[in-house]
């Protein structure tokens, strides 16, 4: 529903709908953090999919009416509400799988079995 919203919400940007695409899998950066350990790769994924900065972004682009910062903000709300339809949840410090909304891979090792 939340990505659903974002690309209506996008639309009242006027911003060219190539951004929306380009932009949508960006908040992806963070998981680098994993190349350092689980808790650094934890912690920064989180700081990325949580909605506190894409929030803070959506309102400085509407509070300075700054259309691009808005739209930033809008795709980056938009990624971290696809990212909960696909299951991936916050992460946990004991590794990418665990999340707040279970195991990732659960369904797909039972498959395997």
């Amino acid at each position: 529903m939340l990505f659903v919203a974002s690309i209506l919400l996008f639309r009242l940007t006027h911003q060219r709908w190539w951004i929306f695409p380009v932009l949508l899998f960006v908040p992806d950066i963070f998981m680098l953090g994993y190349l350092r350990s689980t808790s650094v790769g934890a912690f920064l994924y989180n700081a990325g999919h949580t909605y506190l900065l894409p929030s803070l972004t959506i309102l400085y682009g509407w509070h300075y009416e700054h259309a691009l910062v808005l739209a930033i903000g809008i795709i980056w709300i938009s990624h971290v509400g696809f990212d909960r339809f696909a299951g991936y949840g916050l992460k946990y410090d004991n590794g990418f799988k665990y999340t707040h909304l279970g195991n990732l891979f659960k369904l797909r090792d039972a498959r395997k079995k």
